[in-house]
């Protein structure tokens, strides 16, 4: 059987990965596939940048916006909805474009990863969530680092439920989750990728971007959004996307907005930092320096011919 080519465009957060996911799509009769593991969440539009209709330009996105905050959602979960979403799109003449920054999700979908849940240990999990209530989001994270470097860089420390399944699977096979996902490669892939990295010449650049952003994120109503879901819902799975957690302090009392909005800042950065190393280990993935276009449209231009000589359109 003939592989499902895929268009995928992948890099750190703040570099216009939505916009040139679009302009693909309207080159190459494409739809959208998001792999963000905080969009899929409803009521969390300003924090983790969704398009607005204007945006999308009459492009169809799918795995945006369809769960409620409390609902747990896996990688599995969305390699399974994912790999749907590729077969609606592809059903109807169309050529998926996968766009985001969670590159467990892209990896996963693209590389045919299988989970097996036999190492599940309900027991070690709780032992662990109480480690984090006691010493800290960062002090498991660390302890994950220590083991599989690999595994901790690819994850916030306050995705506390991906530190643990990682911890999880060396307390019970010995591997560290990297080498467990090798052996879950049980099939070989059904993709022909055309892999594109969206970067900065130089990083100083992506970080100015990023506090801009920020800024931008808090004049469009971020602190209202947040409290919003702070006050009406105990939700773990909201706090893990950076820009919650770090108003808490401001919201009960015991930070000045400013000094929040800085950490915002400085952890948007350092998970832009953790997203490049994931992607750089991907030989496959063509990289753009943005700041050295003019415009989505250029960008577009410049990787045509990549695109034509992975999947041959």
């Amino acid at each position: 059987m003939a592989k499902q080519p895929i268009i995928v465009v992948v890099g750190p957060t703040a570099t216009g990965k939505t916009a040139l996911a679009v302009e693909l799509a309207k080159l190459y009769n494409g739809e959208v596939i998001s792999a963000d593991s905080m969009q899929i969440y409803k009521g969390m539009d300003i924090l983790t940048a969704k398009p607005t209709e204007v945006e999308k330009q009459g492009i169809r996105h799918h795995l945006m916006d369809f769960l409620e905050p409390e609902t747990d959602f896996s990688v599995a979960d969305y390699v399974k909805l994912a790999n749907i979403a590729v077969d609606d799109i592809s059903s109807r003449g169309k050529l998926p474009v996968l766009a985001g920054g969670t590159g467990l999700y892209i990896n996963s979908l693209i590389d045919n990863i299988k989970f097996d849940d036999t190492t599940g240990d309900k027991e070690y999990r709780e032992r662990l969530l109480s480690v984090a209530k006691e010493k800290g989001n960062h002090y498991l994270w660390q302890r994950l680092l220590d083991v599989d470097e690999k595994s901790a860089l690819a994850v916030h420390e306050n995705n506390v439920s991906r530190v643990i399944r990682a911890l999880e699977v060396y307390e019970k096979t010995g591997e560290k989750l990297s080498e467990y996902k090798k052996s879950s490669r049980l099939e070989e892939s059904r993709f022909v990728p055309a892999m594109i990295g969206l970067t900065f010449s130089d990083r100083q650049l992506l970080y100015d971007r990023i506090n801009e952003r920020v800024d931008t994120m808090i004049a469009d109503g971020l602190v209202n959004e947040a409290k919003g879901i702070y006050c009406s819902r105990n939700l773990n799975t909201a706090h893990q996307a950076i820009g919650y957690k770090e108003l808490i302090p401001y919201f009960e009392g015991q930070a000045s907005l400013e000094d929040c909005i800085e950490k915002i800042k400085m952890e948007t950065r350092r998970y832009a930092k953790r997203q490049l190393t994931w992607f750089r280990r991907d030989k496959r993935i063509n990289w753009i320096e943005v700041d050295k276009y003019k415009n989505i449209e250029e960008i577009s231009e410049k990787v045509k011919k990549y695109i034509a000589i992975c999947i041959k359109m």
